[in-house]
């Protein structure tokens, strides 16, 4: 990504339990203050993925205006995704491509 490409992401929210997964692999500093004592992961996608996950979701939108997140996307989809981000210790787009490349797996079975 270039320095002046807004970045899109997937907000996942964090609570203590996950907090201690990022712990453990030593990601706990990628969650980010939100509000309240709030926590959050940003899990950054493309412009091309971003579009796979709105297909694929229709329930799912897209924020262009503030956040410049994904929203309403399924909580087993970004359960899925803080799994791989941890696996991967990652928060980069390389994560949602694993998860596409997965769910296109699992659908062409």
């Amino acid at each position: 990504m270039t320095s002046g490409e807004k970045k899109i992401k997937v907000n996942v929210w964090i609570n203590e339990e996950r907090l201690e997964a990022l712990a453990n692999a030593g990601m706990a500093d990628k969650a980010i203050e939100a509000f309240a004592g709030m926590k959050l992961l940003e899990i950054y996608t493309t412009e091309e993925q971003k579009d796979v996950l709105l297909q694929r979701f229709p329930g799912a939108k897209y924020d262009s205006a503030t956040t410049r997140s994904i929203e309403l996307l399924p909580k087993q989809t970004k359960d899925r995704l803080l799994e791989l981000s941890i696996k991967m210790h990652s928060t980069g787009p390389d994560v949602v491509g694993h998860f596409l490349e997965e769910a296109q797996t699992a659908n062409s079975q």
